[in-house]
This record gives structure tokens, C-alpha cells and sequence, in this order.
């Protein structure tokens, strides 16, 4: 049995009124719904406190859950919409960064450059990496920043996107064909790497 199947179960022992069934969910995906809400709220103790709302949220909505997406996306798509709300409450816009370090090297096709950091020249080229991926992140429009960090930071499918973005599947890789692009852009000249070169 997959993990949609399970987490399908553990949703329909929720609706039959079995609050265990809900704490298993929880525990199953605390943090990775407090990973990706940290993306949007930095300070650590307010994640906390927005990744405990969505889960709230997600209790109270549950009874309307159709099984139409997988668990997960659905309580991504609440945990992304309670963080952009709890941003706006509190007048203050989605980050427009989002950090990577070493181990987010692997999205990039170049990654044997920032794993060799041994020498103080290959830290500074790895710092420098981090600041222009930052910097090419914070000038992506919303749609595109979050459809790239759902797929190379969360590690989402297209179609899991789709349904967290709530578009078709094509649009989502379109989004993300053109946020590499743009992220790419502003790599190759510190990367030193041709055209025809994409992570």
C-alpha cells in the first residue's frame, strides 16, 4: 500500500471521528509542512506557530476532503495560503529569498564547483553562488519562486505542484522551465558555464 493510499485511510479514520488518526498525520508531516513554511516565515518560533494554524486548519477542513489530491498536497497548498495570510496580517511580504546551502547543490548542474570548498577561494565562490541564487530568487515573480521551490527544495512532482498551485501541469513547468532560466541567467557569468548550460 502507497502513501496516498495510507494517508487516504488515515483521513477517513479522521471523518469517522478518530482524533489518533490525525495526530499520525501530524507527526508524518510536521516537518516537511514546517520546512516549506519556514521558506515564507524566517523567524523559527513564528513558523512554529503558522505550521501549528495550517495544521489546525487542516483538522477543521478535513471533513471536506474528497480525496481529489493526495493528503499532502492539499495540506502543502493550506500550510502556503496560512503563511501568505499570517505575512499579510502581520504587513509584511513573502520572503523573496530562500537559502541554499552545499546540499542544495545537487539541483545544479555545475555541482562538483560548489562542492569542492576546501580552499578559501572555492568558499568564497560557494558564498557567491548562494548570494546570486538568492538575489536571481528575490527578483522571480511569486508564481515562478514558488513553483521552483516546491520542486528543487520540497522535491514535489509536477503533477503534486499542479495540484498545490492549483493550475494545469503544464503551466507548472512552464513556471519552473522559466525561473531556472532566470536563475541560470545570473549564474553563468560566476559560474563561467555557456548558453546552452541549465541546472
Amino acid at each position: 500500500m502507497g502513501d496516498r493510499e495510507v494517508d487516504q485511510q488515515l483521513v477517513e479514520r479522521v471523518q469517522r471521528g478518530d482524533k489518533l488518526a490525525f495526530d499520525f498525520l501530524v507527526a508524518k508531516y510536521q516537518r516537511k509542512l514546517g520546512r516549506l513554511i519556514s521558506r515564507f516565515v524566517r523567524d523559527t518560533a513564528e513558523a512554529e506557530d503558522v505550521t501549528q494554524e495550517a495544521f489546525i486548519k487542516a483538522y477543521r477542513a478535513l471533513p471536506g476532503f474528497r480525496g481529489d489530491s493526495a493528503f499532502y498536497t492539499w495540506l502543502y497548498r493550506i500550510g502556503i495560503n496560512t503563511a501568505k495570510n499570517y505575512l499579510l496580517a502581520n504587513k509584511r511580504r513573502p520572503p523573496t529569498s530562500t537559502f541554499f546551502d552545499a546540499e542544495d547543490s545537487e539541483s545544479f548542474e555545475d555541482a562538483a564547483l560548489l562542492h569542492e570548498i576546501s580552499t578559501p577561494e572555492n568558499e568564497l565562490m560557494s558564498k557567491q553562488v548562494v548570494s546570486t541564487v538568492q538575489l536571481a530568487l528575490q527578483q522571480l515573480p511569486e508564481d515562478l519562486r514558488s513553483a521552483l521551490t516546491l520542486r528543487e527544495i520540497e522535491g514535489l512532482s509536477y503533477e503534486e505542484i499542479a495540484g498545490v498551485m492549483n493550475c494545469p501541469v503544464g503551466t507548472v513547468r512552464s513556471r519552473i522551465f522559466r525561473a531556472r532560466e532566470a536563475v541560470a541567467e545570473k549564474l553563468r557569468p560566476l559560474l563561467e558555464t555557456s548558453n546552452d548550460n541549465r541546472w
